[in-house]
């Protein structure tokens, strides 16, 4: 679970330098399609990630939406929002493809041309590793040259930026 955490820090901080100028807040859209009690969270892991976030990422979350969460979700929920601020409770929404008020507040949120299909958007995507790997790579150049690494001399500074590359896909 340490490398998801570490992996949710790189991709917020990816996004941060991603944002438009201006704007300082993200909305979620978080897919529990799928989720079981094999494929669930942790609560410790939940509550890490809770911490970092509010933390670290401060007043970064306009708004969070969980699309398709579990009936059995909502008790996990009453545990994990203790550890939340109240203000970031705030902002989760639960979203249910079957509840049609639930699913315009999601979709107010979005462009409808940008949201993808499984969400009720126009938007087809499909992942592509080696694509994801690449913009990660360019991400890594970006925030090299935002921190200074890429004017610092030395093997570190020099292979953090130089070695950007596209990773093969996990097994």
């Amino acid at each position: 679970m340490e490398n998801q955490i570490k992996h949710l820090v790189y991709l917020m901080e990816n996004e941060m330098l991603n944002l438009p100028e201006g704007q300082e807040e993200m909305a979620w859209l978080i897919d529990f399609t799928g989720w079981s009690f094999t494929t669930n969270v942790p609560v410790r892991t939940a509550k890490d990630t809770i911490n970092i976030l509010q933390d670290h990422y401060p007043q970064r979350l306009a708004v969070a939406f969980l699309y398709a969460p579990p009936r059995i979700f909502q008790a996990f929920w009453k545990i994990v929002k203790i550890f939340m601020d109240p203000k970031t409770v705030q902002k989760v929404k639960f979203v249910y493809p079957k509840n049609k008020e639930s699913v315009e507040l999601m979709r107010s949120y979005f462009d409808m041309d940008n949201l993808p299909t499984e969400f009720g958007g126009k938007a087809t995507m499909k992942y592509d590793h080696e694509d994801f790997s690449r913009l990660m790579a360019q991400d890594d150049v970006k925030a090299a040259r935002f921190w200074g690494f890429d004017q610092k001399t030395g093997s570190a500074a020099a292979g953090y930026a130089a070695g950007a590359a596209v990773a093969p896909m996990p097994a």
